[in-house]
């Protein structure tokens, strides 16, 4: 059972180790995830394997013979068992839980040079800001320079969204009124899709944008070059930015039934 345990976790994670399951690599922070990814995918293909085997086992050791109709033998708990199979699963769980937070703890160091951008979530697209160059504001196309560290400020204005750059294999949820942020270092130059992950609405499938990763010079040259900044709306939390919709409302008329109506 042993010997069966061990071919079959390891042939599992022959095969699965074979599939590139988030695409191509483009940030620093993609090897150390994806080799995680892979401890996890090994350790999780010895654990099927001993279900597999030994409930293979069970079913043929005692398996009901031909025409045997007789109810099985009363049987009682084996608590030692049970201790074990309890204890082995918690020491999987810390384990990877501690890697994970080692790993996350690592690729969160922030750099002095790292390039701030605010990234606005609102039903159905993506803009961004850039408070350190003017608020710049670009709607639906995200450009980052090259080999810098890149933390981007999510802001959702009205529901859950969620951030995600399948290449950078990094992803954060908006949250409205929670201050979160993505923190990566992109290390290779191109165009990468921006997809919400976050179930936000009728048209969450279409919103996405995209990120530009191009040279420090070329992102200069771009920066440069943009005229319009961030509509000052964007700039409130969704609860403020509510709060001043209803004002305007009621500065233009827009609210009724402010009126008495007196018999």
């Amino acid at each position: 059972m042993v010997l069966a345990t061990i071919v079959l976790g390891v042939i599992q994670s022959v095969i699965l180790l074979q599939f590139n399951w988030f695409g191509d690599d483009a940030s620093v922070e993609a090897g150390p995830i994806d080799t995680l990814l892979d401890v996890t995918v090994v350790i999780s293909s010895f654990v099927f394997a001993i279900v597999c085997v030994a409930l293979g086992y069970a079913l043929i050791k005692w398996r009901a013979k031909p025409g045997d109709e007789s109810d099985g033998l009363p049987i009682h708990g084996n608590t030692k068992l049970e201790i074990i199979w309890t204890i082995i699963p918690v020491i999987i769980v810390l384990g990877l839980g501690g890697y994970s937070w080692a790993v996350l703890n690592d690729i969160e160091k922030k750099d002095d040079n790292a390039v701030r951008v605010n990234a606005y979530a609102q039903q159905f697209a993506w803009t961004f800001g850039y408070p350190e160059d003017g608020n710049k504001w670009s709607e639906g196309i995200l450009h980052v320079p090259v080999n810098r560290q890149l933390i981007v400020d999510l802001q959702a204005q009205d529901v859950i969204h969620s951030f995600w750059v399948p290449d950078w294999r990094i992803k954060m949820d908006a949250v409205p009124g929670l201050a979160t942020e993505v923190i990566v270092t992109p290390d290779k130059e191109g165009t990468y899709p921006l997809i919400c992950v976050e179930l936000c609405g009728v048209g969450h499938t279409t919103m996405r944008a995209l990120v530009v990763v191009q040279s420090q010079e070329e992102y200069e040259a771009w920066l440069k070059k943009q005229t319009t900044e961030v509509p000052e709306d964007l700039l409130l939390t969704g609860d403020q930015y509510r709060e001043a919709q209803a004002k305007k409302e009621e500065q233009s008329g827009g609210i009724e039934g402010s009126g008495v109506i007196e018999e």
